[in-house]
């Protein structure tokens, strides 16, 4: 050992958390424990926090309050100003993470009342509350039962830490990043490593690189590397090549998530190394489980149920908020609602409509109830603006809609087809679009049946062109119920579907058009026979016998059903 490494190991470092000197190759591994236990090492008899304040009053003659300790106060307090006394670093900063409730203030301490009062306005600033109360651990996360539901095959490899290539595919706010999330809480404690990329704005360079470094701490140190890549389907197809030979061979463990189909937007060959799991949107049992979370830990009071579901973010002794924040029942089953499955819409709205009632600082008195701030229905709808309506205009969704428009119709369902046409159209959907289907539909689901429905989609397209949205929503409207109503025939449909058909089976050149039937605008053609024993229709007043198909096709009943 060379004398300066000795002399390093040798020197004594103090722990700024508990105080106690240590040498210097060890004080790493010692200031890693003393965090980890959560709050600051009884404090030796010899050593004096210089840090610490001392209460009022017992300030010795001639000394500087600076020098002398104060009995219970804490070590560093200057680096936590504002907090109650006696908390470590660990204790003051250990549960602000999401899916944690509020740090409860024990009684007795000199700044208790003002931390009350500064709580609420405290845990509304900063992060959204969707990002705050991100879970950490399976067991608190919440839906996706079919997939992560107790004894699911995923649950048990995620448990057990055997993770594999996975896609995560589903609508926005459904859990996605979250159990990417939870997934690297696991893999840090386990000494696995857990990159993040964001395909919106990382580029092939990055990926590359984390490659590399991947590589390194397999070969040197045996250590997996996990690499998350949110929005996945924002790579094209050369990007995501660059995963297929590292996740093929185990260099890295691929996490992708996506909103958009993976079968259109993901290269076949990288979904063959991966498992796709699809997360559906939450359901409003769960939504309602997630705002009921939110709700304890911003300290609000459920008006209607007591006060079971949580506890006031502000005492009644806080001189920086002297009224309670109350919320109605059917406000959060309102909100549950309208978030339609997507939980960062619906943490976000409860926020945005917590915030805008606590600047007004209005108050309401109910039921002889004491005065408070209170939450209500349209509260949280005027946050909201409207429902919020999932569609894609250039994703899945926009094709299972339309298809739902186009059977309800087929099946003769007014009121579903009217619903899937409002859920497109309020989506965003271009009425143009809708209308072009229209037409198609005319012709091959009511066909000869009612022939004026072809004038009716032509009509209701010329319409839509010529006035556009809103205004044009209601000719749609018109024009679906008309077609809902109106008798079906796949007649024309199905004998045209029977005759390409024939074409793509003939085996052998296609036989000619006969004789009689070619037109014969010269001499040579005349002479050649083209429109010999042709006869002109008019010209008898009984029906003609006359042949129209190919000599091989005679005889043909295209329109005929077939026997099954």
């Amino acid at each position: 050992m060379e004398p300066t490494e000795a002399a390093e190991e040798e020197r004594l470092v103090q722990c700024p958390v508990c105080l106690q000197e240590l040498p210097g190759a060890d004080i790493n591994a010692h200031l890693d424990r003393c965090l980890q236990a959560g709050g600051a090492q009884p404090e030796p008899p010899s050593k004096r926090p210089r840090l610490a304040a001392a209460p009022p009053g017992s300030q010795a003659e001639g000394q500087p309050e600076q020098a002398r300790p104060a009995a219970g106060s804490p070590v560093f307090s200057l680096f936590h100003k504002g907090r109650g006394g006696g908390q470590s670093p660990a204790a003051a900063g250990g549960r602000s993470g999401a899916g944690r409730d509020e740090a409860a203030v024990q009684p007795g301490h000199g700044c208790a009342a003002a931390l009350c009062g500064e709580s609420l306005a405290h845990k509304l600033q900063g992060k959204p509350l969707a990002e705050r109360l991100r879970p950490d651990t399976l067991g608190d996360y919440v839906g996706q039962e079919p997939v992560l539901g107790a004894q699911t095959l995923l649950r048990s490899l995620l448990e057990s830490h055997e993770i594999p290539s996975l896609i995560l595919w589903g609508p926005p706010g459904c859990g996605k990043t979250t159990l990417a999330h939870i997934i690297a809480n696991s893999s840090k404690k386990n000494g696995m490593r857990f990159v993040t990329l964001s395909a919106t704005s990382a580029k092939t360079n990055d990926v590359r690189d984390v490659i590399s470094q991947a590589q390194n701490e397999k070969r040197l140190f045996k250590r997996k590397t996990i690499l998350f890549i949110d929005e996945i389907h924002r790579f094209n197809k050369s990007q995501q090549d660059t995963f297929l030979p590292h996740v093929e061979c185990g260099t890295v463990t691929l996490i992708g998530a996506t909103t958009e189909n993976p079968s259109f937007q993901v290269n076949a060959a990288l979904l063959s190394r991966c498992r796709v799991i699809v997360l559906e949107k939450l359901s409003v049992e769960a939504m309602e489980a997630i705002l009921m979370r939110a709700v304890r830990f911003l300290g609000l009071r459920v008006w209607g149920q007591g006060d079971q579901h949580g506890t006031p973010a502000t005492g009644s002794s806080s001189k920086s908020s002297e009224f309670p924040v109350y919320i109605e029942e059917k406000a959060l089953n309102t909100l549950a609602y309208l978030c339609d499955g997507d939980a960062r819409t619906g943490l976000n709205g409860l926020q945005l409509a917590v915030q805008a009632r606590v600047a007004t600082g209005s108050t309401t008195t109910k039921g002889g109830a004491a005065d408070g701030i209170l939450i209500t229905e349209e509260h949280i709808k005027e946050g909201l603006q409207r429902s919020h309506i999932l569609y894609d205009r250039a994703g899945e969704e926009h094709y299972n809609c339309i298809s739902a428009l186009h059977k309800s119709m087929r099946g003769s369902d007014e009121n579903a087809s009217l619903y899937w046409l409002a859920r497109m159209l309020e989506g965003g959907e271009d009425p143009l679009y809708v209308a072009r289907r229209l037409v198609r539909f005319a012709s091959e689901d009511i066909g000869l049946a009612d022939p004026l429905a072809l004038t009716q989609a032509v009509a209701a397209y010329q319409g839509c062109h010529f006035i556009g949205m809103p205004e044009c929503e209601v000719i749609l409207a018109q024009c679906v119920v008309y077609f809902a109503r109106a008798p079906k025939s796949i007649e024309v449909y199905r004998a045209y579907g029977k005759v390409k058909e024939c074409l793509r089976m003939h085996t052998g050149p296609l036989p000619p058009v006969p004789l009689h039937l070619r037109n014969a605008p010269t001499r040579l053609m005349k002479n050649l026979g083209y429109g010999k024993g042709y006869k002109y229709n008019p010209m008898y007043k009984e029906p003609v016998e006359q042949d129209y198909l190919p000599q091989e096709l005679k005889g043909t009943d295209f329109f005929k059903e077939r026997e099954t």
